[in-house]
């Protein structure tokens, strides 16, 4: 298994785990770039670091949102590896462990819920911000704004028609500012 594919597997996992906005390898001001972040209810995020070898784990305790928690990433935070390769007594204080065994990923540790301090927040936004402008970058002429906008979405995509079963966008709730 490459990391690549484990990462895709982080991501398939965080989809089911309920995250409705999930991205993977994005940089963050901070300088800890996730394998792969979610987010669901309440600004909820969920993180999770893919680990191939030991050398890669053992190198992960080094790096500076580790050595200082409270500014790193995450309201959960996992390590995935494949079966066998970090036992639940090797991980930080407070993460969880996800095992990639039989082609289906198993946690074998809960993670906390609450690891997120106040600068992790700021970080995040950081990531989220830095994320929607390489949308923006990637969508121009048309800004992120008018991409959004109901109207020009139903014009753009379904010739100015509805779909059946969607609500428009100031009906849609809104599940990551609800607590």
């Amino acid at each position: 298994m490459t990391h690549a594919q484990l990462v895709l597997k982080a991501v398939e996992w965080l989809r089911r785990y309920r995250c409705g906005v999930v991205l993977s390898e994005q940089a963050c001001l901070s300088g800890e770039m996730p394998d792969a972040i979610g987010w669901k209810r309440a600004s909820h995020s969920v993180l999770i670091e893919c680990k191939i070898s030991r050398t890669d784990f053992l190198a992960d305790c080094c790096k500076p949102f580790r050595q200082r928690p409270e500014i790193g990433l995450g309201c959960e935070r996992f390590y995935l590896a494949t079966s066998g390769l970090i036992s639940a007594e090797e991980i930080p204080a407070g993460w969880g462990l996800l095992e990639y065994r039989n082609r289906t990923i198993e946690m074998v540790k809960a993670s906390s819920k609450d690891l997120r301090s106040s600068k992790g927040f700021q970080y995040e936004m950081n990531l989220l911000l830095a994320s929607l402008r390489r949308v923006e970058v990637r969508i121009e002429p048309q800004s992120i704004t008018d991409f959004l906008k109901w109207k020009n979405r139903m014009a753009e995509y379904n010739r100015g028609s509805i779909p059946e079963g969607i609500v428009p966008a100031e009906q849609e709730s809104n599940l990551f500012i609800q607590d």
